[in-house]
């Protein structure tokens, strides 16, 4: 067995406590307070996995197969920590701080042998950096994978299917429209008029800040889509800007009912149903 694992071995399974205290004092130190008995269950947990592989006589390469239950527990820790919104660098700083527990412990080992000592620490440090670039790869996927559903989730919100009479359904657009947000918008509008059997759809773009070429490309596809399900459609909110932008940019929408309001996009839809609006005197 390799001198450094065998004494850290040694030391972490005679001295686990010890450890285990000097590790929370350095955290208290390097970064925020710990969070009592959660941060000190994690960190006997990595211990010990630590003793593990350092028992199977690993190498300082954390993708060795000797540390994969040490790296299940840390991933498993980053994640949890980054869905928790905590920064990637108090979760590296959690365990860059065994550093000095484990040095100390090297120091007493090879007081008498410098060479091995150096060695030794260096070792040391590169597993435990290791160890703390794990983390950081961890915490970034999970908050892109958090990132992106949340993107899913404000795109699902930003683009409701509203039922607003018999056979009548409206989608007010918020924001900036992209391919894959007019695919979510046709999927859901054509999935609507398929389950309501309704005849119209208005898409009311009073949200929408901008229209150029992709955007005016995305509504045509949207409301081809709907005719081919048998439905029309009308496009509401087409601002003076809008408009003057349209005709410079060349678009052609002849042959599609547009609105300046929603309002309008209404009266024109119930009258197209046979409703006929008046006020109660």
């Amino acid at each position: 067995m390799k001198i450094q694992n065998e004494a850290l071995a040694q030391y972490l399974r005679d001295h686990e406590a010890q450890a285990l205290s000097a590790w929370l004092d350095e955290l208290q130190h390097a970064a925020r307070p710990a969070a009592g008995r959660a941060i000190e269950k994690e960190a006997q947990q990595l211990i010990r996995a630590l003793q593990a592989g350092l028992a199977q006589d690993a190498d300082n390469q954390i993708a060795a197969p000797q540390w994969q239950a040490l790296r299940q527990q840390l991933e498993a820790l980053s994640a949890s920590r980054a869905a928790g919104g905590e920064s990637a660098g108090e979760t590296s700083r959690f365990v860059l701080a065994l550093k000095k527990p484990l040095f100390l412990a090297l120091q007493q080992q090879f007081s008498d042998r410098p060479q091995a000592l150096t060695d030794a620490l260096w070792w040391t440090s590169v597993l435990v950096d290791g160890l703390a670039q794990l983390t950081v790869s961890t915490y970034q996927l999970t908050r892109e994978d958090i990132i992106r559903r949340q993107q899913d989730e404000l795109l699902e919100l930003s683009t409701p299917v509203v039922k607003l009479w018999d056979g009548l359904l409206a989608v007010p657009m918020i924001g900036t429209l992209d391919s894959s947000r007019t695919q979510m918008v046709m999927e859901a509008l054509l999935q609507q008029i398929a389950e309501t059997g309704a005849s119209l759809a208005i898409i009311d773009i009073t949200g929408v800040p901008t229209v150029d070429t992709l955007v005016a490309q995305h509504l045509l596809k949207t409301v081809t889509a709907i005719r081919l399900m048998g439905a029309d459609c009308i496009i509401s909110g087409i601002r003076p800007q809008i408009a003057q932008t349209i005709v410079h940019l060349g678009i052609d929408l002849q042959g599609i009912t547009t609105k300046a309001t929603l309002a309008d996009a209404l009266a024109v839809a119930l009258r197209q149903g046979g409703y006929v609006v008046t006020r109660k005197v």
